[in-house]
């Protein structure tokens, strides 16, 4: 029976599993037998570069080419490739979180009080001279010292809907100073869910690694079990909020009016 003409001879005799023929491992069918004896020489040549078209090492190896199943291996590794690309990506995006989103967020939601019943509204602290005030803009590290300063710095946080970040600070110092093994796992804990935990609406943005330290850490808390994290939004509101805030008018308001408080300055 004749294979339809679409067919080349190659497949041909994968479909009918006939033998290979003598001149280099090329099958040709019975029914082009007398094309192929029409021109001897012509035919032989003819059909010598089909099979070595067909296999690019040439007649006589009795096999034919692997090309197919390497195109197909390689198409699969580049798909797995981008599927752990996307995969990765996903991750990322969804732990490294925006804090220009969160805050828009924030300013939609109201944010409930904190469960660390240890962290003061406000820290016990005398007012400031306007030469303290001034040393506040000379570096990060000063205001933060200077518990008057960071009492002016988180109020301004709580007009950017960040003040989560100094109180996870101020509970991470909280927590350094305990040494009642009892005390340090029930805080640990509070400070989690207060700030870590994604169902909470304070929780602070922290990358995966830090995040992975801490679930591991937590396993057996300690005073250090947050210290990583505490560093990492040490660094967030050097970075991202202390340049504004000494553009605040918050800010402002202090040095031009000496120890008064903003609220003061703003009467």
């Amino acid at each position: 029976m004749r294979v339809p003409g679409l067919l080349t001879p190659l497949t041909t005799h994968a479909l009918t599993d006939r033998p290979l023929s003598r001149h280099g491992g090329c099958s040709v069918h019975r029914s082009d037998s007398g094309r192929a004896r029409g021109g001897a020489h012509h035919g032989r040549r003819s059909q010598r570069d089909l099979c070595t078209d067909r296999d690019g090492r040439g007649a006589g190896h009795g096999h034919y080419p692997k090309f197919p199943a390497a195109q197909h291996l390689l198409l699969l590794l580049v798909l797995l490739l981008q599927l752990f690309m996307v995969r990765h990506t996903c991750l990322t995006c969804l732990t490294v979180r925006n804090e220009e989103e969160r805050q828009r967020w924030r300013r939609r939601k109201k944010i409930p009080d904190t469960k660390m019943e240890t962290i003061p509204n406000c820290e016990a602290c005398t007012k400031p001279s306007l030469e303290e005030i001034r040393l506040w803009s000379q570096s990060f590290d000063k205001l933060m010292r200077n518990p008057a300063g960071r009492n002016v710095f988180r109020e301004f946080l709580r007009t950017e809907y960040s003040e989560e970040n100094m109180l996870f600070w101020l509970a991470c110092e909280d927590l350094k100073q305990e040494m009642n093994k009892s005390a340090i796992e029930e805080k640990a804990r509070s400070i989690y869910e207060d700030y870590i935990s994604i169902l909470s609406p304070k929780e602070v943005s922290l990358d995966a690694r830090v995040r992975e330290v801490i679930n591991r850490k937590m396993q057996d808390p300690t005073p250090h079990t947050f210290e990583d994290a505490q560093l990492q939004i040490y660094t967030l509101m050097h970075r991202d909020s202390y340049p504004r805030f000494l553009a605040s008018n918050i800010y402002k308001a202090l040095v031009h009016g000496g120890s008064r408080t903003p609220s003061e300055s703003y009467s």
